[in-house]
């Protein structure tokens, strides 16, 4: 694979080495200089799981669980 750097110093990382290393937009990689080429990881310091999974049914279920617990909570 061979990509042009932009005139802002930008590569794209082709889709399939971005979904074999789970790189999504947001996330950050770690650059280096290995040997006589430039090698890309993801950083250990992945983007925070909040609102990842809100339109899931497992949200709604854990909020309905959780607004039962504190009305149970009130009521004592």
């Amino acid at each position: 694979m061979t990509h042009r750097v932009g005139a802002k110093g930008q590569v794209v990382i082709p889709k399939d080495l971005r979904d074999q290393l789970g790189i999504e937009p947001g996330d950050e990689v770690n650059f280096w200089l290995h040997d006589d080429h430039v090698a890309v990881r993801p950083s250990a310091h992945r983007r925070p799981l909040r609102g990842r999974f809100s339109d899931l049914a497992l949200t709604q279920e854990l909020e309905g669980d959780r607004a039962a617990d504190q009305a149970r909570d009130r009521a004592r």
